[in-house]
C-alpha cells in the first residue's frame, strides 16, 4: 500500500499551471512509514516502551504514544493541538481495541504531573502503557496519514502568491534521502503552524514557518540542510518569544540536536 502525499486533485485545485498539476511528491510506504514511526519513538523517548507514557516537567498535559500525542485534562487550558484523540479515533478504526481507562475517560483523568507519575505501575497506566506499545505500526500509519494532511492544509492557508514555492521547497526536501523523515517528524514535532493559539509574539513555529523561512535551491545549500538550518532558526526565535514563565531555554538543545537529524 502507497500513502501519497498530496493528491493530484488537490495540487489541481491549487494551481492552474498543467506543469504543477502533473508532479506528485514522493508517496510513503508501509514499510518507510514504519521506519520513520521508530526513529520520531527514538527522538521523543529513546524507543522506549516506558517513555510511550511521559509527562513532561513544565508541560501541561501527559505525551503518550510514539509520538508523544498531547492529551489534555477536562477543563484544562488548549494552547497547544490536542493530539491524542484523533491518533485514538484512528487506532480504533482501524480495530484496535482499547483499555478500559481509555474507554472511561475523553480526557485525561490524572489531575497533574505528580499524580501521573505516582499512577506509572497502577492497572490503568501499565495497561494504557501496553495498548500504546502494541499498536506501534498503526501509530506509524497514523502519522503518515497526518502528514499528508498537514501538507494539504499548510498549502490551502497559504497565501496563492506564495504557495507555488512552498510547494518547491516541500518537493525539493521530500526528494533527498530521509527527506521524507525530516518533514515528517517535524511536523509531528511542532505542528502545522496554523492555530492562531499556537503563537508568541503572533510569530508561529510549526512546518508553515520553517518552510517560509528556508532560503529557495539558488542559494547552493542542499534542501535537507536549508530545511534543518530554517528549522533551527525558528525554534530559537519561538524560544526568544516565549514567556519566561514557560522556561523553555531548557530545551534549546534538544530541539536544537534533533533538528540537526534532518542534515
Amino acid at each position: 500500500m502507497k500513502i501519497s502525499i498530496v493528491s493530484l486533485s488537490l495540487l489541481g485545485l491549487l494551481f492552474s499551471p498543467p506543469a504543477l498539476q502533473a508532479q506528485l511528491l514522493p508517496a510513503i510506504s508501509d514499510v518507510q512509514a514504519q521506519e520513520i514511526g521508530k526513529r520520531i519513538w527514538q527522538n521523543e523517548c529513546g524507543g522506549t516502551v516506558g517513555g510511550l507514557t511521559s509527562w513532561n516537567v513544565g508541560e501541561e498535559f501527559p505525551s503518550l504514544g510514539i509520538g508523544h500525542f498531547i492529551w489534555y485534562r477536562k477543563e484544562a487550558p488548549q494552547r497547544f493541538e490536542e493530539s491524542f484523540p484523533p491518533m485514538l479515533a484512528y487506532l480504533q478504526s482501524r480495530g484496535a481495541k482499547p483499555p478500559e481507562v481509555l474507554v472511561k475517560n475523553k480526557s485525561c483523568p490524572w489531575p497533574s504531573r505528580e499524580a501521573f507519575l505516582a499512577a506509572q505501575n497502577s492497572p490503568d497506566m501499565v495497561a494504557l502503557r501496553n495498548f500504546l506499545r502494541d499498536t506501534v505500526p498503526l501509530q506509524a500509519a497514523y502519522m503518515a496519514q497526518r502528514f499528508e494532511q498537514s501538507l494539504a492544509k499548510i498549502l490551502d492557508a497559504a497565501p496563492a502568491s506564495g504557495r507555488t514555492a512552498l510547494t518547491a521547497r516541500i518537493r525539493a526536501v521530500a526528494a533527498t534521502p530521509q527527506g521524507i523523515y525530516a518533514l515528517m517528524d517535524y511536523v509531528n514535532f511542532k505542528g502545522e503552524g496554523l492555530r492562531a493559539e499556537e503563537r508568541y509574539n503572533g510569530q508561529g513555529w510549526g512546518l508553515l514557518q520553517v518552510l517560509e523561512e528556508m532560503r529557495d535551491s539558488a542559494s547552493g545549500i542542499p534542501a535537507r540542510q536549508e530545511f534543518s538550518r530554517a528549522a533551527i532558526g525558528v525554534l530559537k526565535r519561538r524560544i526568544s518569544n516565549s514567556p519566561p514563565e514557560r522556561g523553555e531555554q531548557r530545551w534549546r538543545e534538544g530541539w536544537q540536536n534533533r533538528c540537526l537529524t534532518y542534515r
